[in-house]
C-alpha cells in the first residue's frame, strides 16, 4: 500500500465488477446485459483517466454504436474474440490486438459474436464536457462532474 492506502499493483481480474452495470436509461440498459466491467482505475486512486477490465459475454456488446466528443478512448484485447463496428465497418479482434478511438472519430462499438467471453481492458480519458453522440438511438450524453446526463436528441430528459 501506497500513502493514501491504494495498492501499488492488484490482481485485474480479482477486482469485484462495478456495482451499476449500467449508466444508461433503463430503456437501453439491458442491451449491454452480459457485459461485466470491473474499475481497475479506481483502485489507485486514478482521476484523469479510468481504466477498466471488462468481460463480455457471448452475444453481449460493450455499449451502443457511439462517438465521444473529447475523450479518447483505447480498447486492449486480453483474451477471445471481439467484433469491432466501427463507422460502417467491422473487423475481428483476436486477444493481443488493439485498437483507438481518437476524440470526435466514428461511432464504435465492440460485439461478442463468439461462443466464449472475451475480456478486454478499456482505457478512456475524463475529459469535462464530453458529449456523446449515438448515431443509431434516440440518445445523447454529456459529462458532467463526475456522472452522465442522459437526454433524447432533442434535449428532453429520460
Amino acid at each position: 500500500m501506497n500513502e493514501q492506502n491504494t495498492p501499488i499493483a492488484i490482481e485485474a481480474a480479482n477486482v469485484p465488477p462495478r456495482i451499476k452495470p449500467s449508466f444508461y436509461p433503463p430503456v437501453f440498459a439491458a442491451r449491454v446485459a452480459g457485459r461485466i466491467k470491473s474499475q481497475l482505475g479506481e483502485q489507485f486512486g486514478l482521476r484523469n483517466f479510468g481504466v477498466n477490465y471488462t468481460v463480455l459475454n457471448p452475444g453481449a456488446i460493450s455499449a451502443l454504436h457511439h462517438a465521444h466528443s473529447t475523450q479518447d478512448e483505447f480498447i486492449y484485447v486480453l483474451e477471445g474474440e471481439v467484433t469491432l463496428y466501427s463507422g460502417n465497418s467491422r473487423m475481428l479482434l483476436k486477444a493481443g490486438m488493439c485498437a483507438g478511438f481518437p476524440a470526435g472519430g466514428a461511432a464504435h462499438h465492440l460485439a461478442n459474436e463468439g461462443t466464449a467471453p472475451a475480456v478486454y481492458l478499456e482505457v478512456g480519458d475524463r475529459s469535462p464536457g464530453d458529449r456523446v453522440t449515438y448515431p443509431d438511438d434516440d440518445l445523447l450524453a454529456e459529462r458532467t462532474g463526475n456522472s452522465w446526463t442522459f437526454t433524447h436528441r432533442d434535449g428532453t430528459p429520460y
